[in-house]
């Protein structure tokens, strides 16, 4: 029963998470150059299935309680290696010496259709905790007869 509470704890972590990094890169879609003088690059979250081999998971195998789901953990924040959008503005301060300047490679529409996708899957996980805690309140009401 606790299980489905952690798996959609995880779950609602990581989709925070993801809206973290598509907020960070909505802010920064304008941005030619961070603290080491470079373009900023889009980033993008690694998500990945929770360890598998827990000494919990090995456990749940041995005694016949096999648990399939364990949630999702975030690896790692991957920078997106497309190319930079190139735009012609000579009078920024970014301008190389032909006028053109290297824009961030960002799209706000993907972002915005991520971030949707994001919302959702948050809410689906509120959905399936809510759920999953009616059930444990309705299994006590059994016993009190």
């Amino acid at each position: 029963m606790f299980d489905s509470f952690d798996v959609s704890s995880s779950g609602m972590t990581a989709q925070r998470l993801r809206m973290d990094i598509i907020a960070d890169n909505i802010a920064n879609v304008n941005t030619t150059r961070n603290a080491e003088g470079e373009t900023y690059r889009r980033k993008v979250p690694v998500f990945q299935e929770k360890d598998t081999s827990s000494f919990k998971k090995l456990l749940k195998a041995r005694l016949g309680q096999d648990s399939s789901a364990e949630g999702v953990e975030v690896v790692s924040i991957a920078e997106d290696q497309s190319p930079f959008k190139i735009i012609y503005n000579p009078s920024h301060p970014d301008a190389d010496e032909e006028g053109y300047v290297e824009m961030p490679n960002i799209d706000i529409s993907s972002e915005m259709v991520d971030m949707i996708s994001a919302s959702r899957s948050y809410e689906a996980n509120i959905t399936a905790l809510n759920t999953a805690k009616n059930m444990a309140l309705k299994a006590l009401e059994i016993g009190r007869g």
